[in-house]
């Protein structure tokens, strides 16, 4: 399996007047609690101040777009707008039609918002097709793979202060 992440940034991005936020899912609350420490991580990393990163929740993956245009919303009417959202997720196949529509939705409304917000909205759902998978992708497994959530926090601040 050849996931590599992210990879080297193509500079050193300055994340230190930005203002992030991260809304997520409860659902696979072990799995969502290692991605939101991992973009956490790599966004104090990149010098975003950790009193700049929000972190709130919704019930669900299936809430995420919804919830992240409030999310933005609320802090744009409290006069403290975010540079950046980071919708976290995890959606694990079961055996029925529900983890496709759920995908396939959630991934549609969230790209949507990019474009409605005007303003970065990463990608931060997993869809995968075993437990293992998910925990894999969340640096669970010692030594499987790396914590997906790092990736998501870089590119939010690379979004958020390339153009």
């Amino acid at each position: 399996m050849a996931v590599g992440g992210l990879g080297q940034l193509d500079q050193q991005y300055d994340g230190s007047k930005l203002r992030v936020g991260i809304l997520h899912a409860r659902w696979n609350s072990s799995i969502i609690d290692a991605l939101v420490a991992g973009a956490k991580k790599r966004m104090l990393e990149l010098g975003v101040k950790e009193e700049n990163i929000i972190i709130e929740t919704v019930p669900g993956s299936f809430e995420l777009p919804y919830g992240s245009k409030l999310f933005v919303e609320k802090y744009k009417k409290l006069g403290k707008p975010l540079d950046a959202v980071i919708p976290i997720g995890v959606l694990i196949k079961g055996s029925t039609m529900h983890f496709e529509y759920i995908c396939d939705s959630v991934t549609h409304q969230l790209m949507k918002l990019n474009f409605e917000l005007d303003l970065p909205v990463i990608f931060g759902v997993l869809t995968c097709l075993t437990d293992e998978q998910a925990e894999a992708r969340a640096g669970l497994i010692e030594g499987k793979m790396h914590n997906h959530g790092e990736d998501w926090g870089a590119a939010a601040v690379e979004m958020a202060t390339k153009f």
